[in-house]
């Protein structure tokens, strides 16, 4: 009769946690090492997996820097549209909180995600990710501020326009070029006269 093994018996996550794990060590590879030394062999390493595994997950470079992307943009997404809706009923409030959630997220993830960013520019993956989520903020401004609008509501020229001014101003602090206060406020005056001039 043989004794048991003294090692613990190994268990295999599922797809989605190894995906999360992936992720996870992705994050903490750029923050250490930069964006341009993250490579699905580098992360396979990090992440004690084959190399088998991280291309599986993600196909290219490409696709794991777009997963990173959608990644922030989810976390975020759920911080901003929880504080949104604790926002007051009232344009002042709703301006306010926009602006302030906007920067915040943008100064949370820091560099990294302006990394990716610039690591993926040109990419057809960023291009369809990063225009799905865009699409998304923008509808979901729309609603938000259609309360304080004119009839037919806020025009998505302006939307998009301030969708501009925000990351501007959201980078500007990011850089140290203004401050976190400024760009929250003149990100405020910007929806607030966003949708004044819809009226």
């Amino acid at each position: 009769m043989t004794s048991p093994s003294s090692t613990p018996p190994r268990h295999r996550l599922t797809r989605e946690a190894r995906t999360r794990q992936l992720l996870d060590v992705s994050w903490a590879l750029i923050g250490e090492e930069g964006t341009d030394a993250l490579t699905l062999g580098r992360l396979a390493e990090a992440a004690g997996v084959t190399k088998p595994v991280a291309y599986d997950h993600f196909g290219t470079r490409n696709g794991l820097l777009a997963a990173l992307y959608e990644d922030y943009d989810v976390r975020q997404t759920a911080i901003f549209d929880a504080a949104v809706a604790a926002a007051k009923p009232t344009l002042q409030d709703k301006a306010r909180v926009v602006a302030a959630a906007y920067v915040d997220c943008v100064l949370t993830q820091g560099r990294e995600i302006q990394d990716v960013l610039a690591a993926l520019s040109g990419s057809p993956e960023l291009a369809a990710v990063k225009r799905q989520y865009l699409q998304i903020f923008i509808g979901k401004c729309a609603a938000w501020f259609a309360p304080y609008a004119g009839p037919s509501g806020v025009p998505a020229a302006s939307l998009w326009a301030m969708l501009g001014a925000a990351d501007a101003l959201s980078d500007a602090a990011l850089l140290g070029d203004i401050t976190e206060d400024q760009a929250k406020e003149e990100l405020r005056q910007t929806l607030l006269g966003m949708v004044k001039r819809s009226k």
